[in-house]
């Protein structure tokens, strides 16, 4: 049975893509030195958790029933130091946070969460949520942000973001020192140091995972946005079903293809509202001082930077040239995947067909 588990519960745009799937790629050299990342037969732990948290998350709650089991027996069963890791743990309540902790066995559990300062966290967020499917402004993304009850709050974003709220809910029964908050670095920092970082809390040593991850999430830029959210709206319309949505819009087009675009110009959060950031900072920086959790890393990395006078725009307001460019990449895009695919027969596809109707309004 396990001896040691460290629960990794989040936050999401902590980089977390990055440290999952650099330990999914060292999974036989980290073994070798007795630290075990049980994924199972998925690249990640996405499935379990999302089945911890018993949410829709479009249409695929009914594919994940029974993975938080599984991968809790896998994690019983698995001998030395165990490593469970997913940013959307940060959003479960208290009583699942609970039943998660108990159904990891009677090992010396550990959490880790790693925080990154509010004035990234909020554009990061709003672009997550449009490469899901929204359409909302960032504007209105704010205003929702800035008016919701942070403490308890129904609105996602503070779920998984509140830091004092979600090690609140994840620390129960732990001794401050197995608490570990790992501070996300300000841009401009050594390109391992939130690895270093990850590794410190864990207790291991970075070379036992040499070879870099190939994934990440990356950010798109306000252009690259704006297209999405417009395509959005017409493939709501269109009827894509939620399987073909990930795939092609979110993997291919947003990922792949629009997040490499050179020259994005990059979504900030508006510099008059950067005071309101750093409140929020100064509280949590207070919390976690008076709480006694293990820090590793700077506070002052929860922070937030002004950026340079000029620099910043608004994120509501595209160049319709920028987008149209966008939005041919993402047209070569489609077009190379679609010509790699079995050859087509003559008849349009039903959801093809139903889709060209209903844009036409036929």
């Amino acid at each position: 049975m396990a001896d040691v588990v460290y629960l990794h519960v989040g936050a999401p745009k902590t980089g977390t893509t990055y440290l999952q799937d650099r330990l999914h790629a060292n999974i036989a050299t980290l073994a070798r030195h007795g630290v075990r990342y049980p994924v199972g037969p998925h690249r990640d732990m996405f499935p379990a958790a999302l089945d911890l948290l018993d949410r829709r998350w479009g249409g695929q709650r009914e594919d994940v029933r029974g993975q938080w089991p599984a991968l809790a027996e896998r994690v019983r069963r698995t001998p030395g130091t165990v490593l469970v890791s997913h940013e959307i743990l940060a959003g479960a309540g208290a009583e699942q946070a609970a039943r998660a902790m108990s159904d990891l066995g009677d090992a010396e559990l550990h959490v880790v969460y790693s925080a990154r300062d509010i004035a990234r966290q909020v554009p990061a967020e709003w672009q997550e949520l449009v490469k899901h499917r929204h359409e909302r402004s960032f504007r209105t993304f704010v205003k929702q942000v800035r008016t919701a009850e942070r403490r308890d709050s129904p609105l996602w974003f503070w779920r998984v973001q509140g830091l004092p709220d979600v090690l609140n809910r994840w620390s129960q029964g732990l001794p401050p020192e197995r608490v570990h908050l790992v501070t996300v670095p300000h841009p401009g920092a050594p390109p391992d140091e939130l690895w270093h970082r990850f590794c410190r809390a864990l207790g291991i040593d970075p070379g036992w995972a040499p070879e870099d991850a190939a994934r990440s999430n990356p950010s798109l830029g306000i252009d690259e946005t704006a297209l999405l959210r417009e395509l959005n709206r017409r493939l709501r319309k269109a009827g894509l079903d939620s399987a073909s949505y990930r795939h092609l819009v979110r993997h291919l087009v947003a990922h792949e293809t629009l997040a490499d675009r050179p020259g994005m110009r990059r979504v900030g959060l508006p510099p008059r509202l950067h005071a309101w950031a750093g409140e929020i900072a100064e509280e949590w920086v207070g919390w976690v001082e008076g709480s006694g959790v293990d820090v590793v890393g700077d506070l002052a990395d929860l922070r937030p930077v002004l950026p340079e006078p000029g620099s910043w725009q608004k994120a509501d307001r595209p160049r319709p040239q920028r987008m149209v460019d966008a939005a041919l990449d993402a047209l070569v895009a489609v077009v190379a995947e679609a010509a790699a695919r079995p050859a087509v027969q003559a008849a349009p596809p039903p959801l093809l067909d139903r889709a060209t109707r209903r844009l036409r309004g036929q």
